[in-house]
């Protein structure tokens, strides 16, 4: 019996997401939480065909906390989406406290389920889940991660675009590393399963890397001001969520790109550390998961002096990401959630 939990199921990622997670057939029971419209949600994906129980709360009556007692793998797709002309500052401002609450009935209810949090943005909400993990006493850094599998959906896509086949999408592998918010999205393009065209400009390559670290603002833009990537997010979550349940199941030798805290893995992360040339407490770079989580930290491997160059300028940004959200916690007065 595996039950997976969506925290912020009404909204343009959590809707979707719940259906994907609906139709996966290693969900037994599927709990859904929001601030409006749970119940609604829940009765519409309920009539769906597959084995997952579906039951939608609101914050009433102990909702968060009915929701997430007996999860194994928690969701966290709440907030608000960014729109035009709105900083990642703002965005934080926004959806910190929701981050916040929500980890707090997480550390209070399930404090031994896989948190995946997608609530932009993750550089900073990931720190601030550990944080409030940490005041809890329940923090474990092998079962706590940021989803930056849209980064790696985006690669492989725009990689296929160049090779002129959308068809191999579904096969290009392109490990995405650092971050997950612009120059902190570094690419390792050279490591991709399908090698670039000879012929790429160092300009064309330039305009690709750009066009993965920003692909959200792309998409921003074309909604023109209807939100953000809510659809291909739902996607790359339930994708990484997937990963998760696999393992949780006990299928060996998954591994995926994923920002977590390196105390997950100490040995994999002074490797990687020696690599960075710095000491960075959270890092997106392909990990190793297993039934208890992150199983091994990977290294970034052989990598070119350009790429080189993207992760010496997405250090300081993470650096100041994740400050944002320990400084947030280590702030913040002692209060009953609000959701």
């Amino acid at each position: 019996m595996v039950k997976a939990v969506v925290l912020g199921a009404a909204g343009g990622i959590g809707q979707p997401l719940a259906l994907l997670l609906k139709a996966n057939p290693l969900v037994t029971e599927l709990g859904l939480y929001d601030i409006v419209n749970t119940p609604g949600v829940a009765a519409d994906l309920s009539h769906i065909a597959t084995p997952a129980k579906v039951e939608g709360y609101l914050p009433p009556d102990d909702g968060l906390k009915k929701v997430l007692t007996g999860a194994d793998v928690v969701v966290i797709p709440a907030g608000v989406p960014r729109k035009p002309g709105m900083t990642r500052d703002d965005l934080f401002k926004i959806n910190a406290g929701i981050v916040r609450d929500l980890a707090t009935g997480i550390a209070t209810a399930a404090p031994k389920a896989f948190v995946l949090v997608i609530s932009n943005p993750v550089n900073s909400t990931v720190p601030i889940v550990a944080e409030v993990f940490k005041k809890h006493n329940v923090f474990d850094p092998k079962r706590l991660f940021g989803v930056t599998t849209l980064d790696v959906v985006r690669a492989s896509t725009f990689v296929s675009e160049i090779l002129n086949d959308l068809g191999l999408s579904k096969d290009i592998v392109v490990p995405v590393v650092g971050g997950h918010s612009g120059v902190t999205i570094v690419p390792l393009l050279s490591q991709s399963s399908h090698t670039l065209p000879s012929s790429l400009s160092t300009a064309q390559y330039d305009t690709l890397v750009n066009r993965i670290q920003f692909g959200g603002d792309e998409v921003v833009k074309a909604k023109d001001g209807a939100g953000s990537a809510t659809l291909s997010m739902a996607y790359a979550g339930a994708e990484f969520a997937g990963k998760i349940l696999r393992a949780l199941k006990g299928e060996k030798g998954i591994i995926a790109p994923s920002y977590v805290s390196l105390l997950a893995d100490t040995e994999g992360a002074a490797v990687l550390t020696k690599e960075l040339g710095e000491t960075v407490q959270f890092f997106s770079t392909p990990i190793e998961l297993g039934t208890e989580g992150v199983v091994k930290i990977n290294p970034l491997g052989k990598i070119t002096e350009a790429e080189q160059t993207l992760i010496k300028a997405a250090i300081p940004e993470l650096l100041k990401n994740i400050q944002t959200g320990v400084e947030f916690i280590a702030g913040a007065k002692t209060e009953e959630p609000r959701l």
